[in-house]
């Protein structure tokens, strides 16, 4: 189930609504009903898996409580809990990636294993190794509820797309959160602007890229950029579309998530980049992986390693594909060229042109389906063996599509939020609150016409 279909929004929504904000003032209820509907929403579309994510939950929960009960062995414990979701994650995101490629290499063909992925298994595995951590660290106490544990995860507004919610972040918020009337409107209004980010401009942004980048054999140069650029905004749409709806619907029943973009597009490099990008990710890798490494504390070979491991590992988390772990080392290679050269400064105005190239260059490998094919189209990019600098359907696509190119490059601006709220100093806010009914009904139009409705993070 996805937020922007017609069952979430006129099914699914409206009974969990009526049934949550009924007159009862229990917590206990209110837990329960958003539980039960968590698990509902996974089993939705994974009627199977959802016995895997809840099985998980539990053995992380038992391991918890072994590491309050015997802190002299905490940390054997705390290595025991991660090992089963690595092992967990491995097998369902990573055999049969490895098999495919023993079997290439050997030239058995029995040796490959298709294993089915179970939808947000990298969100919620990382969610329970936060959890685990939190717990080693002294940052949270372990969960005596196991039903506590399990809203923490299963929590639908971020269980399949993330952020990624850490326990310590939320842990009071679960029995002790207070819903009203200003937090629910406010919700509204941040996951009616995910919906139209989602269903006005990403989805039309999809298709321009899929045209281009599955079905034009031999684009121009012209082609090939304008394919690269409307998949670099369709990837933003979509993903932070999918946070700001999860950040709305988690402000209607009283959580507060942490933001997970912050316009990365107008980052001036790729540290600042990676500080506004997927924030739930990179700082999960910085406080859980970086920092124990040792981080930038040791001496320069180490460091260099630790930056490397983060990096391989967060193109590693993305898929299951070389294509993402070339990804991941292109990133690692950039940020420590900034970090040890202190080039970026010295491009002044450039250094925005520098960052979205790099952007837009590495997000066509994440893109591609291999790397030879990544390379390839990077090569018609720059007029290798492309057709031509431009052609008729190049021309073609702006015509038809420039409205919706110019709206998404303003969106990746501030510049509408400082608008709005510079109303709201004035006591304007019903001219936002029209701006969102239109957004918000031309979006329920296009859902019940349109069947293309792809989430790209939904594949990690």
């Amino acid at each position: 189930m996805v937020f922007s279909s017609t069952v979430f929004l006129f099914l699914f929504l409206p009974m969990l609504l009526v049934l949550y904000f009924l007159p009862l003032k229990s917590r206990k209820w209110k837990n329960a009903v958003l539980l039960l509907f968590s698990i509902a929403f996974y089993a939705w579309g994974e009627p199977v898996f959802v016995f895997l994510m809840l099985f998980s939950i539990l053995v992380n929960w038992l391991l918890g409580l072994q590491m309050d009960k015997n802190p002299d062995r905490k940390k054997l414990w705390m290595i025991t809990a991660v090992i089963f979701d690595i092992l967990l994650i491995g097998v369902f995101k990573y055999a049969s990636f490895i098999s495919r490629n023993l079997a290439a290499l050997t030239g058995n063909t029995k040796l490959i294993v298709e294993i089915a992925l179970p939808i947000g298994i990298s969100f919620f595995t990382f969610q329970l190794m936060s959890y685990i951590f939190d717990i080693y660290y002294g940052n949270a106490k372990a969960q005596k509820n196991p039903l506590y544990v399990a809203l923490y995860i299963s929590l639908f507004p971020q269980l399949i797309a993330g952020p990624i919610v850490r326990y310590q972040q939320i842990e009071n918020e679960i029995t002790e959160r207070h819903e009203s009337f200003a937090e629910f409107t406010e919700g509204m209004r941040r996951f009616i602007y995910g919906l139209g980010k989602k269903v006005l401009l990403a989805n039309f942004l999809a298709q321009i890229a899929d045209n281009i980048f599955d079905y034009t054999e031999n684009p121009s140069v012209m082609t090939a950029w304008l394919g690269a650029i409307a998949y670099t905004l369709q990837i933003y749409f979509d993903f932070s579309g999918y946070s700001d709806m999860a950040i709305g619907l988690g402000r209607m029943f009283g959580f507060r998530f942490l933001e997970n973009f912050n316009y990365p597009y107008i980052a001036n490099s790729i540290t600042d980049f990676w500080r506004r990008w997927h924030i739930s990710l990179s700082t999960w890798f910085r406080d859980y992986v970086y920092i124990p490494l040792g981080g930038n504390r040791v001496n320069k070979p180490r460091w260099i390693m630790n930056l490397f491991t983060v990096w391989l590992l967060t193109g590693i988390w993305h898929g299951a594909n070389w294509t993402f772990m070339l990804w991941g080392i292109i990133y690692f290679l950039v940020l420590l060229a900034e970090k040890q050269l202190g080039f970026v400064r010295k491009l002044g105005v450039l250094a925005h042109l520098y960052t979205m190239l790099v952007v837009i260059l590495a997000w066509v490998f994440f893109r591609s389906p291999d790397i030879a094919s990544g390379c390839n189209y990077i090569g018609h990019m720059f007029g290798i063996g492309s057709g031509g600098f431009i052609d008729g359907g190049f021309t073609e696509t702006v015509k038809s599509t420039y409205l919706i190119l110019i709206l998404s490059l303003i969106g990746t601006m501030p510049l509408l939020n400082k608008a709005f709220n510079s109303l709201k100093k004035k006591n304007l806010e019903v001219v936002e609150w029209a701006w969102l009914l239109i957004i918000f009904s031309i979006s329920i139009l296009e859902i019940v016409s349109a069947s293309y409705n792809p989430f790209i993070y939904f594949n990690f």
